[in-house]
């Protein structure tokens, strides 16, 4: 009985509560960052809905990402809006046009040149911006179940950024019916 009180008060003085958030981040980012290249090159399976599942799982991760920031609200936005309704749109287009593999595209080497332009434009304006700002370990989220405050914060100081996130959608959907297009002959 002895041991058994010592092993807890060993694994306490372990994992402190400052730590643990730590240790919780490191955690979601590193099942955010896996998830999310499982959706994109999937050795498990060639089957879409296989990465759109992955995608629902990257979706929770992001939204453990946000329970440590203290945004509850988009939290729960997160899981019922991306991982409940887009998904579900996602994989009702995926299964409505069953491709089978040989009518899939085949992949030109234009449209892979374009590709890694966006990722190296993308990559280098993420750098740029993260180079340009500062990083105060101190900060606090200051909207912190307030709803109303969110939304005049998110339409005016962060209405651009909501706009990409929004086109960014617009983009993956349009991208996911013309990869899945048949060719015409």
């Amino acid at each position: 009985m002895e041991l058994g009180i010592f092993r807890m008060e060993a694994l306490n003085n372990l994992v402190s509560p400052t730590l643990l958030p730590d240790i919780m981040f490191y955690v979601f980012a590193a099942f955010t960052l896996l998830f999310g290249v499982l959706v994109v090159a999937n050795p498990f399976s060639r089957n879409p809905v296989t990465s759109a599942m992955f995608l629902v799982l990257t979706i929770i991760s992001m939204a453990g990402l946000f329970v440590l920031l203290h945004a509850f609200f988009l939290a729960a936005v997160q899981v019922i809006v991306y991982a409940g309704a887009v998904m579900v749109l996602f994989l009702f287009v995926i299964m409505l046009l069953d491709l089978k593999e040989e009518q899939r595209r085949k992949v030109k080497k234009v449209a892979v040149a374009a590709a890694l332009l966006s990722v190296g434009t993308i990559v280098a304006i993420f750098l740029k911006s993260l180079h340009a700002t500062s990083l105060n370990a101190q900060a606090s989220p200051t909207t912190e179940g307030d709803t109303a405050l969110l939304g005049k914060l998110l339409f005016s100081q962060y209405v651009l950024p909501f706009e990409v996130v929004s086109v960014l959608l617009l983009v993956a959907m349009v991208g996911v019916i013309l990869l899945s297009k048949k060719d015409l002959k």
